[in-house]
């Protein structure tokens, strides 16, 4: 986590590194500055009280572009029904 931003603003996304599922809880982490375990843990203690981590953590995965790529998910289905 100690790697160096090259002057950019930093940009939340889903990680590749340390991903267990869709990269999330990683990208979260990083951008956070924290540990990725922690978010997960989060996201247990949403989902057990409310179901609210599962639907964050799926909202998340189709919002957030993944590490290196400029569109998320969302916006490619919203790319392809225009066309």
């Amino acid at each position: 986590m100690s790697e160096i931003n090259n002057g950019g603003p930093r940009r939340l996304h889903r990680s590749r590194k340390g991903q267990v599922v869709a990269g999330v809880c990683s990208g979260v982490g990083e951008y956070l500055n924290i540990d990725a375990n922690l978010v997960r843990l989060g996201f247990v203690v949403l989902t057990v009280f409310g179901g609210m981590g599962i639907l964050l953590y799926l909202a998340a995965w189709v919002i957030l572009p993944e590490e290196g790529e400029d569109t998320s998910i969302a916006e490619t289905w919203v790319n392809k029904r225009k066309s």
